[in-house]
């Protein structure tokens, strides 16, 4: 049972139609049918099960597979409704009303929903009983909101919420907004259809605003200090209107920015409260800055986070005009000494506490990355670094600080140190899906795997971990939910595992992997195979983008990209598009080398497939997709991966025919699977698919003659003459870290991706037989430009990883922040110990990529 459960098999439904009488079989039966995500199997025996044994859970468990069942993405749109009535039919039909509990109630209600039935759906939340699961429910509560929105129903709603937060003092923030909504909707339902709002709607609208500003200003005179959902309801009210030219006073989002931050200033979350509501201009905006200024406070540790969040609303709102590397200066080493003034207010605080400054340090760090960007100067992200590590020596566990530190570092070119602080933030399970992308977004750039150094793919799959894991125990808490009656947990469930079996980070994660993986082994039959049939897998998978980028902090001007923009290596993070067209490349790579083809793949592939998409594209054929070319998955690539992608185009083009014509039969290679099968029973088939090479048993694949042997495009070699051009243009331009070492893996990438091409031609028999020596000889030219350029590179690699580490080097980090080095430990010993650190991790980088290129070169001669 426990193997089968982990293959995803099911071996009970025999077993429970021999025992019908047996409801424990029937109800593992019904279990592993859950936990392979079998609906249709589920729901028949459920319904066995209740007309054998009348348990009307049973009836309800029927009902909910039913349900999955026609949300499934592969159900036929024609079968859907009849799937929702059945299960409706089921609930209607049971003797036990859904009215018995909240999650059978909440199936009832789902289903009405899904039915369009709007109107019996609120009919039946109306009744005595609907209310109370209404009132103790959050996730129906839920529903029946939603079921409003849906009918229009939306300014009765917003009755029903203003007394539930006048009379209840309910404070849940859904019932503002549901105020909020209802305020606005005269003009905003309107305003939807494409058409102006009267004067009479108008009116009404401005009418509805004063009634929820008096009850939002009744809760804030009522709730004071203790609660911020009035104060924070009546600045949102205020924009609004704003926006909509509905204010009557237009000083009125300022007097309530001000009020709010002389009441909620003390609180860590007051900027961020604050942020969306106060972008002035002009007039107002002086007397902001003013207010502003006016509480700047640090003598006391009460009245640091007030400080501390005034600084950020007066950068918040700095001009273009105000952020010039002269004011930028003194604004970083103002809030880096403001930072060590305020950090006697956490001494006594143990280690496991953040300190309560540790913002105005990440202020100061963003302060010098924004003069990095406006003066293209190394020394402000040396001087960032250096202030950064120093409050990790007071704030071990700040996560906020390692981010910034890792970006920077990653700039820098200092990638051991970025991947140092991100494991040691602690990542764990699902973070891993959210977060792994601060470390191994484009992780190739980085990865030293062509010398043996394999860590950033070790780290692919540790962080892949929690894909692995994810299957096996949702599918038990999906298993355990329906045998709770937690029906309101199932969608949550099934969606947690959707996003995650589905995720756009596994999937970037597994193409990085794939990239270090040609650079570090053989190009073997193994190694293209398997990579072959998953990235074809992947290829037909509809993504999710579970990224966390709110996590990286920004206080940054809102004149200014923000922090995530201005350090993202290459300006755009790899996403859809990006991973469509590296998925694009090393499939028609990978299908070229290798020699399964549609028949061979189907008959000797073992274990469950990928679920088929229900995608327009997917039924079109895979060649044809992985010709196609869109501009917005070519817009998402930097210049340097768009000439990549059209140079692997180009050889796939040029070498296609060669390896169609040597490819062997399949009757050939199946017959050589069944032979090996009857020679080692139970082994796999290693050493049979991507060594063949045209020679199998003696057969080819035809008798005609081979293709006649046509010269390389002449794009292929000026590939590698653009690259080093590329590469002394950034030489030459910002010699920035992650641009020179882009171009330079970019091209030992494309060396890589030629010899996994023509892999299949190296021995001289398959030459000789397939009469291909003119071919051959054509592939020498490509090698040897190919080996000129990147030997160039080694050597200019050599050059700068020597100068990386010296002790000019070091006096020249040293000397970025001089004018900052105090006698309280930030001092000349701190940052030349830093400096040490980031110039050894620079040089080991330098050194390995020059390494890299001079055994890539030596093992594909």
């Amino acid at each position: 049972m426990h193997v089968l459960r982990g293959l995803g098999r099911t071996m009970f439904d025999n077993a429970y139609k021999l025992q019908p009488n047996s409801e424990d079989l029937g109800t593992q039966t019904f279990q592993a049918n859950v936990r392979v995500g079998n609906w249709k199997a589920a729901q028949q025996v459920a319904t066995r099960m209740h007309k054998q044994f009348q348990d009307d859970r049973f009836q309800f468990w029927s009902a909910f597979s039913a349900l999955l069942q026609a949300n499934e993405p592969n159900t036929p749109e024609a079968l859907r409704p009849i799937l929702l009535k059945l299960g409706l039919r089921l609930i209607i039909s049971t003797s036990a009303a859904s009215l018995v509990n909240a999650d059978r109630f909440y199936v009832h209600i789902l289903l009405l929903r899904e039915l369009e039935m709007y109107d019996e759906a609120l009919s039946l939340i109306g009744t005595q009983t609907g209310q109370v699961i209404c009132e103790t429910s959050l996730v129906v509560d839920e529903l029946r909101r939603d079921i409003v929105r849906l009918k229009g129903a939306i300014k009765e709603e917003g009755v029903r919420a203003s007394g539930r937060i006048l009379d209840r003092g309910d404070r849940n923030w859904l019932e503002f907004i549901a105020v909020l909504e209802a305020a606005f909707w005269d003009v905003t339902s309107t305003s939807e259809s494409s058409e102006k709002p009267s004067d009479e709607a108008k009116a009404s609208c401005k009418e509805q605003i004063q009634k929820a500003r008096e009850v939002f200003t009744s809760v804030s005179e009522k709730d004071g200090p203790k609660d911020r959902s009035g104060p924070l309801a009546l600045l949102d009210l205020e924009q609004r209107a704003t926006k909509l030219g509905l204010s009557s006073d237009p000083s009125q989002p300022r007097l309530l920015a001000e009020s709010y931050f002389s009441t909620f200033g003390d609180k860590t979350c007051c900027f961020e409260d604050l942020q969306p509501f106060v972008r002035f201009e002009g007039e107002e905006l002086e007397k902001w800055t003013t207010f502003l200024e006016s509480q700047k406070l640090f003598g006391t540790a009460s009245e640091l986070p007030r400080g501390i969040n005034a600084l950020k609303l007066l950068r918040y709102n700095l001009s273009e005009a105000g952020v010039t590397p002269e004011l930028e200066t003194a604004r970083a080493e103002e809030y880096f000494r403001q930072y060590l003034a305020a950090l006697p207010f956490g001494t006594e605080l143990p280690e496991t506490e953040l300190q309560p400054a540790d913002d105005l340090v990440i202020l100061a760090a963003q302060a010098y990355v924004t003069l990095w960007k406006l003066t293209g100067s190394e020394d402000h992200l040396f001087a960032a670094s250096s202030i950064l590590e120093y409050a990790l020596t007071k704030s071990k566990q700040s996560y906020r600080i390692r981010i910034t530190l890792l970006r920077i570092y990653h700039l820098l070119g200092a990638p051991s140190l970025a991947l140092d602080h991100y494991r040691q933030m602690n990542i764990k399970q699902v973070q891993s899906d959210t977060l792994s992308h601060l470390a191994l977004s484009r992780a190739y750039i980085f990865s030293l795997s062509a010398t043996g150094d394999i860590t950033y793919m070790n780290e692919c799959m540790d962080s892949s971990q929690v894909y692995m894991s994810n299957s096996q125990d949702t599918a038990e808490f999906i298993a355990r939910a329906f045998a709770q009656e937690r029906y309101s947990q199932i969608v949550d469930f099934i969606t947690f595992e959707d996003r995650l079996d589905n995720s756009l980070q596994r999937d970037l994660m597994k193409i990085e992997h794939v990239r270090m993986r040609l650079a570090h082994e053989q190009h073997s039959g193994d190694l293209i195979d398997t990579e072959l049939i998953e990235l074809k897998f992947i290829f037909d998978r509809f993504h999710h983008d579970n990224r966390d980028f709110d996590i990286i902090p920004n206080f940054q001007p809102r004149c200014q990209p923000s922090f995530n923009q201005q350090t993202l290596p290459f300006g755009k993070p790899p996403s859809f598009g990006w991973l469509a067209v590296f998925l694009k490349i090393y499939i028609k790579v990978f299908q070229q080398a290798s020699d399964l083809d549609e028949s061979v793949e189907d008959k000797l592939l073992i274990g469950d497939r990928p679920k088929p998409s229900n995608e327009v594209e997917a039924a079109i054929p895979l060649n044809e997709r992985l010709a196609t070319r869109k501009q917005e998955e070519i817009d998402e690539l930097t210049p340097v991966e768009s000439a990549l992608y059209d140079y692997a185009a180009a050889v796939s083009e040029w070498l296609g025919p060669y390896h169609d014509y040597c490819r062997p039969p399949p009757s050939a290679l199946l017959a050589e699977a069944e032979k090996q099968k009857e020679l080692k029973p139970g082994h796999p088939l290693k050493g049979l698919i991507g060594i063949s090479n045209g020679v199998l048993n003696g057969q080819t694949k035809k008798d005609e003659d081979p293709p006649a042997v046509k010269d390389a495009p002449p794009s292929i070699t000026a590939f590698f003459d653009d690259m080093r051009e590329r590469y002394k243009a950034v030489l030459s331009g910002s010699k920035l870290a992650t641009d020179l070492m882009h171009v330079i893996t970019t091209t030992q990438e494309a060396y890589l991706i030629f010899c996994a091409e023509t892999v299949r031609f190296k021995p001289a028999s398959v030459v000789k037989i397939n009469k291909l020596g003119g071919l051959v000889q054509s592939f020498n030219a490509i090698r040897t430009k190919a080996s000129e350029v990147l030997t160039e590179m080694s050597e200019e690699l050599f050059k700068i990883a020597e100068e990386a580490s010296t002790r000019e080097a070091r006096e020249s980090f040293v000397a970025a922040s001089k004018s900052i080095q105090a006698s309280s430990g930030f001092d000349h010993d701190f940052v030349l110990g830093v400096a040490k650190k980031v110039g050894d991790a620079r040089k080991a980088y330098y050194d390995g990529v020059e390494k890299a290129l001079k055994k890539v070169l030596k093992n594909h001669a």
